[in-house]
């Protein structure tokens, strides 16, 4: 074979193996940009993003590993219900909360991972890490603060997508552990800032999802390190309470995944 025909024959190969991969993907994928941004009025196509800490992070993988790529919890639940729900639809799944993060941790990483991405809906669960901070000395994380720096991120983002659906989550947390310490300081930090995002969630026209409600009513079923067990972090049975109540509240705006 002539080296011509060999060059040939090798980017044939390396073709089929690009078009071979692709087929063979899930209907989601762990890069930066997702394979399609437009989409029907059905939902085909439609790009899921979630945004927040660890409580979204769910130790997801950073890799190409599937089996992990959505982390564990509710974004993990959500995930697989639709797409088992609905595999004609070409649904797309981004996980992209970071451990530890606070609103300016996310603004720090928004134009690469949220605008780039494009998502038909973004949900964001933020606010736990900003109240933990301000109650560990550092005094920049006021509940003032949060609400400024939170509507500037969510300015930024109606500017440069402005047809997404915005889901604000409500941060939560039960008197377990560390937090049952301090229990008055750290409830009264969340009021305000469960009050800041239902807030904004008017403000941007955003679906508000009242996790701390669900949990409280949770309690009648179960004590709090049932639920949650260290008073931030879900437990499993937390975790699909939270996709449930999601997936309710969502699902009455998105008629396509009812």
């Amino acid at each position: 074979m002539s080296n011509e025909a060999a060059g040939k024959r090798r980017n044939f190969l390396k073709q089929a193996v690009k078009l071979g991969a692709l087929a063979i993907l899930p209907a989601t994928t762990i890069f930066s940009s997702p394979l399609v941004t437009n989409t029907s009025k059905d939902g085909e196509g439609y790009t899921f993003l979630f945004q927040g800490d660890s409580i979204t992070d769910g130790n997801r993988t950073r890799d190409k590993d599937w089996n992990h790529v959505m982390g564990h919890g509710y974004q993990y639940i959500i995930a697989s219900k639709l797409w088992y729900e609905f595999p004609s639809k070409g649904f797309h799944f981004f996980n992209r909360g970071i451990s530890g993060n606070k609103v300016p941790d996310l603004a720090a990483r928004w134009q690469t991972d949220t605008i780039n991405i494009q998502p038909n809906l973004l949900s964001i669960l933020v606010g736990i890490n900003d109240a933990d901070a301000l109650l560990r000395g550092h005094q920049h994380f006021t509940a003032s603060q949060f609400e400024q720096d939170y509507r500037q991120l969510l300015q930024q983002t109606k500017q440069s997508l402005p047809n997404t659906q915005l889901v604000i989550g409500e941060p939560f947390i039960l008197p377990v552990g560390r937090i049952k310490e301090r229990w008055e300081e750290y409830s009264a930090e969340m009021i305000q800032r469960r009050a800041i995002a239902k807030k904004l969630s008017k403000e941007f026209n955003a679906i508000f999802i009242e996790f701390q409600t669900a949990f409280d009513k949770a309690l009648s079923k179960a004590p709090a390190d049932y639920w949650i067990w260290d008073g931030i972090h879900p437990m499993p049975a937390g975790h699909e309470l939270m996709a449930r109540e999601w997936l309710g509240l969502v699902s009455k705006k998105l008629n396509f995944i009812r």
